[in-house]
């Protein structure tokens, strides 16, 4: 079964949108310094959620793009919420996390891991291994533009 996924990005950030380098470059919640990661989401409004938590008023204003990616749920390893630490949610996250991540690009064990959304975790947020040997088989649509709504900033 095909599954897709979405990411929303900077408009001057789309070249590289899954390169995973801004992860690799500062970290992430599921990531250390030095791990490239892609950052995705299960639902379009999840990814903009997901976003909006990272960013103030004054970034909102500026041209986002949002993409649409396929891939194959052959190529997908589902993380439970069993196999989290109680602190999970956390924030800032714990190294736990992160090791997580390290380990499973460590491990090239799939293309995509699906992890629970800090925000809504009866959703799923998708890490894609940039460098997975299985990356070709990613599809992504051409972006479209995206605009926040501005209530979500009052």
């Amino acid at each position: 079964m095909t599954l897709t996924g979405w990411r929303i990005v900077p408009a001057e950030a789309a070249a590289g949108a899954f390169n995973g380098e801004g992860a690799r470059l500062y970290g992430g919640r599921w990531n250390p310094v030095g791990i490239p990661i892609v950052y995705g989401s299960q639902h379009q409004s999840l990814a903009a959620l997901e976003l909006r938590v990272h960013i103030d008023k004054t970034r909102m204003r500026k041209p986002y793009l949002c993409f649409k990616f396929h891939f194959d749920d052959s190529l997908l390893e589902k993380l439970s919420l069993k196999r989290l630490p109680k602190n999970w949610r956390d924030q800032p996250p714990p190294p736990s996390l992160q090791a997580i991540g390290r380990d499973w690009v460590s491990a090239g064990s799939s293309l995509v891991l699906a992890v629970p959304s800090i925000i809504i975790p009866s959703e799923l947020n998708y890490l894609i291994n940039p460098r997975h040997r299985e990356i070709r088989k990613l599809r992504i649509d051409p972006p479209t533009p995206f605009a926040f709504d501005q209530r979500l900033f009052a």
